[in-house]
């Protein structure tokens, strides 16, 4: 049963930590309608950036923080890309992230930086738990992961209602009908790639010191998991809804990836077979939403045809 408990509560705190990588996605994939692959690199930028912090006897928060604006200038770099040098979106995202790689090398001067010795957010938040065993780890990671996540969800519904954050809504929505009100559309879509990347750096100095380790490659494949979290949480509430509800549908939608990897894992799913899982998981939210608007359709054309008989009758 304890085993149980640990899979599950494992899963949940790092579906959180995770999700806030997944809301960083959804601000450009979304809300821009840009397609940024900067996501690999600069979840691991804020990874190495806030492992070389902690090591060097910083305050966690401070290292957390300080990663959250490594990102934020990954997406400016970004944005620079795509609005001044005229690089396509997703050209610009590559480039930045293969930059990135070598950036994140130089930050850490190695591949590899264990946190084992030194103090992290999720050890901090452990020692102040009124309770131990194999779970306190999981939990204190749950604790944290809740408190960003509120904080985050919470500036981020009021930030997308300020009249700024509404133009980068717009800007992803309607480009020229945003340019014909006189908004500088590439200034939105720069700040809008900085925030989004913010978060993705902030999750990821979040998962270093969840792990216990940075890693260079830590952000390979990030950007399928944040889809695939979104994905899934928009199947959660539906499409009628409001804002606060669909940014907690996505933490929600990347705790079930987690629970349904970590399910998976326990059945005795090889981990080199995860990306595999990820795709079909992926492919499997992306299909229901379109059968069920087909099956919908079909019912109605049903109806009425069933109508149009008993008017004839």
């Amino acid at each position: 049963m304890e085993g149980l408990l640990l899979v599950i509560f494992g899963a949940v705190g790092q579906g959180m930590i995770w999700g806030i990588m997944a809301l960083g996605v959804y601000i450009t994939f979304r809300m821009l309608d840009f397609a940024d692959l900067t996501v690999d690199g600069s979840f691991a930028t804020g990874g190495c950036v806030a492992a070389l912090f902690i090591t060097l006897g910083i305050d966690p928060i401070v290292a957390v923080f300080s990663a959250a604006a490594a990102g934020a200038v990954a997406g400016l770099v970004t944005g620079f890309l795509h609005t001044k040098c005229q690089i396509p979106a997703i050209l610009a995202g590559i480039l930045t992230q293969l930059g990135l790689y070598s950036i994140n090398l130089r930050i850490m001067g190695r591949s590899n930086l264990p946190l084992l010795k030194s103090d992290t957010l999720i050890k901090q938040t452990a020692e102040l738990l009124p309770i131990e065993g194999s779970l306190l780890t999981s939990i204190a990671t749950i604790a944290v992961g809740l408190v960003f996540t509120i904080i985050i969800v919470a500036l981020m519904y009021w930030f997308f209602g300020t009249e700024l954050g509404s133009a980068i809504r717009a800007t992803g929505n309607n480009e020229n009908m945003v340019r014909s009100l006189g908004v500088n559309t590439n200034k939105t879509k720069v700040l809008g790639l900085m925030i989004s990347n913010a978060l993705i750096a902030l999750s990821g100095a979040l998962v270093t010191q969840s792990q216990g380790y940075g890693d260079v490659k830590m952000g390979m494949g990030a950007i399928v998991i944040g889809l695939a979290s979104i994905i899934i949480g928009e199947m959660l509430p539906g499409k009628r809804t409001n804002f606060a509800l669909r940014l907690c549908a996505i933490i929600g939608g990347s705790i079930i990836y987690r629970l349904i990897v970590a399910g998976v894992l326990k059945m005795g799913l090889d981990t080199d077979d995860l990306k595999l899982l990820t795709s079909i998981l992926i492919a499997i939210a992306l299909t229901i939403p379109v059968l069920a608007a087909k099956h919908h359709q079909k019912n109605v054309y049903k109806a009425n045809n069933r109508k149009i008989g008993d008017w004839n009758a």
